[in-house]
């Protein structure tokens, strides 16, 4: 034993080449000792050489793929011999992060175009990036505990593994063709000879329809240039406008989209998202996002990806390989047995997906980046509690649609992906395996559950089902706590103002609240405003058919003669009948319908929406111009959206263009909010403003709120979605807060 030090890492330091990282550093400070993974991140017992130089060089020179949360170093006697060694990992544990997947790396790229023996290798990959959540069975994060397990390391690829010095040391997917997974075109249930790649690309040029395994599950593919195509699969998929998604190598990207630097490095992220790009005059068929002013746009981020991007030379569709509402595919029987009727032919391999992981979303905006949807290289990273939490477990479920799960451990949030609607049974058994999942994976052992205050809820039902202390909380100051938990702010930092603007959530009166002045905190929150509220006639029907909400809300403003021309073709005595009387007809302060209401004024898709939010996506892609916003008066805590209404059919009568009617209203529902907003932090009983809801994914209404609220403190999403998917976050952060008061 001699005297040294002995260095905790915290973080993500697991599964990113930060043990030969270590060994390098050893190598150039002179240092002997040992490095190893344990359930708490990195262990290094070391001596001699430049130890200060060393330690600080942990902290700045950290690997690509790292994210270093604390370096923790005490001097302590140290069994230390000849050299640096890196020693196998400790026993079976999570009090560590694994890493997300990550976009294959330059050098990665390189090598399956060059000349070498894994040129075409379509799984090629090294430390810096390739598939960790995705193939990940068990912790800790080593081959055995992977998708890979079966695959037994040629010589080769064993001697790179086992050398420190090459990139490719401990990176668990390392693989060749000589003992790695195989790629093979499949069409009729029959493997066809010959390249797949060549293959597929091949029939992808004739207008074919693939279905591609990818990372987390299978795309559906054709080429985004062939109108046909796209056509066709809209046909095959039942989805007649909800946006594709198009991948393309960036030299071919540039050709159908101008991202600004910003955009670019968010593609070129490892986390490689889809990002939302404004679409270009030509070039592109419409039908691949009709009504929209953007395209979402991500790069190749597999060397299959790669493989097939540079054969076809195009743009291509990736969206996710599923039937309409259920989730994606991730396994090769059951892929061909619901993706079977709706493609041409499978590029598949026999590597298997450990989980399902839909790609994630996300958009810059003129407020800085945006999370539309938090998936594939972005879970299961974490986010540090602000200030003042206890260090206790507790797990949240999130809402009834875009659910998400959130566990919290040791000062770390992880908020986990997005699974989709629970209504849907399939999407219902992915959340009840990604709860098992994650509880395994993380050791995780929450003492209390959070869940929405809605008891028709599954998540929620859940929640009351598992014999734990249940912490419910109310949709909205759930959406505002997750504002506040994503910016850090301390749990007794004060109270703020929260302008919550989404589709619906049961509200602490039992009606449905959906456009609020919240005013508050974590431990709780004051209702202070909100829309004046309407019926929803039809109950769920109200969110699918725009012509329901529009009606209600120009009979309110005295403006029934407009409604019958509007909407003439549809059964009006009928719903007002059921609005009179309440019948399936609950009142509802939703900021979201009162969207479909103005669309459905504006001749936007009026009659029915085919997915959710397609008339609120397409009002802000239309808007256009400057000038006054429409007015929504407050008293006595009430928007009252009577007179908006009344301006805009005047606005109408007028031959004002829909484009500025279109941005008159989202500039009166931000200057109307605002302005209350601002008043209480001005007046001293909020510290500042978060705007959290759905509707705050519109880079429109986000922007002009942000403008309307001036020079007061600002909090909003950047790392989470404004949407449903950051709700458990909100409500395990309540949880925490109340478990701290008792």
């Amino acid at each position: 034993m001699v005297s040294g030090r002995r260095i905790r890492v915290r973080g993500q330091v697991q599964g990113v080449g930060f043990r030969p990282f270590v060994w390098s550093l050893a190598q150039r400070f002179g240092v002997s000792g040992e490095v190893s993974n344990d359930a708490e991140g990195v262990l290094i017992l070391c001596a001699g050489g430049d130890l200060d130089g060393f330690e600080a060089a942990l902290r700045g020179e950290a690997p690509p793929l790292a994210r270093v949360d604390a370096v923790e170093s005490c001097a302590a006697e140290v069994p230390v011999g000849e050299g640096f060694a890196i020693v196998a990992s400790g026993g079976p544990g999570a009090e560590t992060r694994v890493t997300p997947d990550a976009a294959s790396c330059g050098d990665c790229v390189a090598e399956i175009f060059d000349v070498g023996r894994r040129r075409g290798y379509a799984f090629t990959n090294c430390t810096n990036c390739g598939p960790r959540f995705t193939i990940l069975t068990g912790l800790p994060y080593d081959r055995a505990q992977t998708t890979m397990a079966g695959f037994v390391l040629c010589d080769a690829c064993r001697t790179e593994y086992e050398d420190p010095g090459d990139r490719r040391f401990h990176a668990q997917p390392v693989a060749c063709p000589d003992c790695g997974p195989r790629l093979w075109f499949e069409r009729e249930g029959r493997e066809v000879a010959g390249d797949a790649v060549a293959r597929a690309a091949e029939a992808l040029g004739r207008g074919a329809i693939l279905a591609v395994k990818g990372l987390g599950g299978f795309h559906l593919c054709c080429d985004a240039t062939d109108a046909g195509a796209v056509a066709e699969l809209r046909r095959r998929k039942r989805r007649p406008a909800k946006p594709l998604a198009l991948m393309a190598s960036f030299e071919v990207l540039k050709g159908y989209a101008a991202p600004g630097v910003a955009e670019r490095a968010l593609l070129e992220e490892p986390a490689a998202p889809i990002v939302l790009l404004p679409k270009q005059e030509g070039g592109l068929p419409e039908a691949l996002a009709p009504g929209q002013g953007a395209l979402g746009w991500m790069l190749p981020y597999t060397p299959l990806h790669h493989l097939l991007c540079s054969a076809v030379g195009r743009p291509l569709v990736m969206t996710s390989g599923n039937l309409s509402g259920e989730p994606q595919a991730i396994g090769n029987a059951e892929a061909r047995e619901t993706l079977g009727g709706l493609v041409d032919a499978f590029l598949m391999h026999d590597r298997d997906i450990a989980r399902r992981l839909d790609d994630s979303v996300e958009r810059i905006t003129p407020q800085g980046p945006m999370v539309l949807r938090r998936a594939r290289g972005r879970v299961p990273g974490t986010l540090a509690l602000p200030d003042g939490f206890p260090t206790r477990q507790v797990v949240a479920y999130g809402g009834q649609m875009k659910a998400a799960i959130c566990l919290v451990k040791n000062g770390q949030a992880l908020l986990g992906h997005h699974l989709g609607e629970l209504d849907e049974a399939l999407t219902w058994e992915a959340f009840l395996q990604a709860d098992r999942d994650y509880a395994a994976l993380f050791d995780h052992r929450p003492e209390a559950v959070a869940c929405d205050l809605h008891p028709g809820y599954r998540a929620s039902q859940h929640a009351q089902g598992l014999g734990l202390p249940v912490v419910e909380v109310q949709h909205h100051h759930a959406h505002l706590a997750a504002c506040l938990g994503e910016n850090r702010w301390p749990l007794d930092a004060g109270q703020v103002a929260g302008i919550v603007l989404d589709g619906t959530g049961l509200g602490a009166d039992g009606t449905l609240w959906g456009g609020e002045l919240l005013l508050g905190d974590y431990r709780g929150v004051e209702r202070l405003g909100w829309l004046r509220p309407a019926p929803l006639v039809g109950g769920d029907r109200a969110a699918r058919e725009p012509w329901r909400n529009a009606l209600v809300r120009l009979d309110q403003a005295g403006l029934g003669d407009e409604a019958e021309a509007f909407f003439a073709a549809h059964p009006l005595a009928p719903l007002r009948m059921a609005a009179a009387k309440g019948l399936n007809a609950p009142l509802s302060s939703s900021a979201g319908r009162l969207f479909d209401a103005v669309a459905a004024c504006l001749g936007i898709c009026p009659a029915v929406q085919s997915y959710e939010g397609e008339a609120a996506t397409r009002l802000e892609a239309l808007a256009g111009g400057a000038g006054e916003g429409y007015n929504l008066p407050f008293a006595k805590g009430v928007f009252d959206t009577a007179p908006l209404f009344r301006q805009l059919v005047q606005d109408g009568r007028a031959g004002v263009p829909v484009a500025q009617r279109s941005w008159r209203f989202h500039a009166g529902l931000a200057e109307a909010f605002a302005a209350q907003a601002r008043a209480l932090v001005e007046s001293g009983r909020a510290e500042a403003v978060a705007l959290s809801g759905g509707c705050f994914q519109n880079a429109l209404l986000l922007d002009l709120t942000v403008k309307a609220l001036g020079d007061v403190p600002v909090l909003i999403h950047r790392k989470t979605p404004a949407n449903d998917g950051s709700l458990a976050l909100g409500q395990a952060l309540v949880a925490l807060a109340r478990l701290e008061s008792r």
